[in-house]
């Protein structure tokens, strides 16, 4: 099973926004997509990943389905183009690669933001979905607990999840502190304006409105996340219902001014945090009372100052998921004696249960209750050291060889067929 993992990837080390965008995934499309993969192809232990940077799906089969899966997913989004966009993913047809980049996407060291906070619950949801269709077998679930737990150690031992990171994340870090559920005024949705909506979205007391000079991006977004809409011509009202206003507007010159502020007199104390390069939000609004403002260069001191404890702890974060595939990969090997372990079980079982109905007739109960615990202690003491044999085999290589002996040994194919 650990061979037969595969994987393929969309994410924004290959692939541009506007393509990311066409082929992400909701939940119900990657509810969708799994069951189209179930009727189309033999596989199992499927995983449907999409965030706004990647779009992946995991499978395993012992086919290289790849280049099927991508031009499913191509299809199902209704992209025409077929053979330029296959261009743009990754493809990984060896298990031990697929397994790693999962871990590796997971804990957040391909992030577009490394330590990306967010990547963990969105795995979790994939999952989740995966076990709801009844696609996540044994060798899933054990992988991506096995992932959990790395995370948990990378939380724990290392400053990989410590701080805001990104110039976005860090301006919801400052909001978030300057009062108990504040009313938040979003102005303008470009990238950055954008990935300040969608931290937000994390918070779920957070009332924000969005107003942007094109109304149906707006629209979009606000559907999308459910937060509420306004018009760009209604600005000065919407400043006036604010508590917080982030601005990430793109103009040659600031749009908040100081001649604003002042005509919008009686308004109540007013945080501004500016996003924008150039500055959308004039210095001087500070000189209004109640007025105070974030720059971007006060934030993206803040967010480089954590990047950088973030960097510092990758390599400690590639040991402990070194450490983790390790296990993992000595459990997946040890997946492929089971079969072998629970057929000698099995006859070794059947001499048993043979052998005390032939001999134990006369017996009365608490002398069978003995004989069954006496013959079943030596069953196990017979039983153990092949195991630990079977198991020290794996992590050689060597387990089909000694799982030949067996077979021969106990006649143990017979035995299945007997059985």
């Amino acid at each position: 099973m650990y061979n037969q993992f595969k994987s393929v990837s969309l994410s924004h080390r290959n692939a541009p926004l506007a393509i990311r965008e066409q082929l992400a995934l909701n939940e119900g499309e990657a509810k969708s997509m799994m069951l189209r993969l179930k009727d189309f192809f033999d596989i199992s232990d499927v995983l449907a990943v999409s965030t706004c940077n990647r779009t992946e799906i995991y499978y395993s089969s012992a086919t290289d389905l790849n280049e099927d899966i991508i031009k499913l997913l191509l299809i199902e989004k209704g992209v025409e183009d077929v053979e330029n966009f296959k261009l743009f993913f990754e493809q990984f047809s060896e298990g031990e690669a697929a397994v790693k980049h999962l871990f590796h996407v997971a804990t957040g060291l391909q992030s577009q933001v490394v330590g990306d906070m967010q990547i963990p619950n969105q795995i979790k949801h994939a999952y989740q979905w995966s076990a709801d269709l009844n696609m996540a077998g044994p060798f899933l679930h054990r992988l991506l607990h096995t992932i959990f737990f790395a995370n948990k150690r990378v939380a724990q031992e290392t400053f990989f999840r410590d701080g805001a990171a990104s110039v976005s994340y860090a301006a919801v870090e400052l909001l978030e502190g300057l009062m108990p559920n504040p009313k938040i005024l979003v102005v303008g949705l470009g990238e950055i304006g954008t990935d300040v909506c969608r931290n937000l979205s994390q918070n779920t007391d957070a009332d924000v409105t969005l107003v942007n000079r094109t109304r149906a991006k707006a629209d979009a977004l606000g559907a999308e996340l459910g937060f509420r809409v306004a018009d760009f011509a209604d600005i000065e009202s919407e400043i006036s219902r604010a508590d917080v206003i982030v601005s990430s507007i793109q103009r040659e010159e600031p749009f908040f001014t100081k001649e604003m502020m002042v005509r919008l007199r009686g308004m109540s104390f007013k945080y501004f945090i500016d996003l924008s390069v150039p500055r959308s939000v004039s210095p001087e609004v500070e000189e209004v009372p109640g007025v105070m403002l974030y720059t971007i260069d006060s934030i993206r001191s803040k967010a480089d100052e954590a990047l950088q404890r973030r960097l510092d702890s990758v390599p400690h974060v590639e040991e402990i998921i070194n450490e983790a595939v390790l296990e993992f990969n000595d459990w997946s090997r040890e997946m492929i004696v089971s079969p072998t372990i629970q057929k000698l079980k099995g006859a070794l079982e059947q001499i048993r249960k043979e052998e005390l109905t032939r001999f134990t007739k006369n017996l009365t109960d608490s002398e069978l209750e003995k004989v069954e615990r006496i013959t079943t202690s030596m069953m196990q003491k017979i039983l153990k050291l092949p195991v630990l044999q079977l198991k020290a085999a794996c992590k050689r290589g060597e387990a089909e060889t000694l799982i030949d002996v067996l077979n021969d040994l106990f006649n143990l194919e017979k035995e299945k067929e007997s059985h």
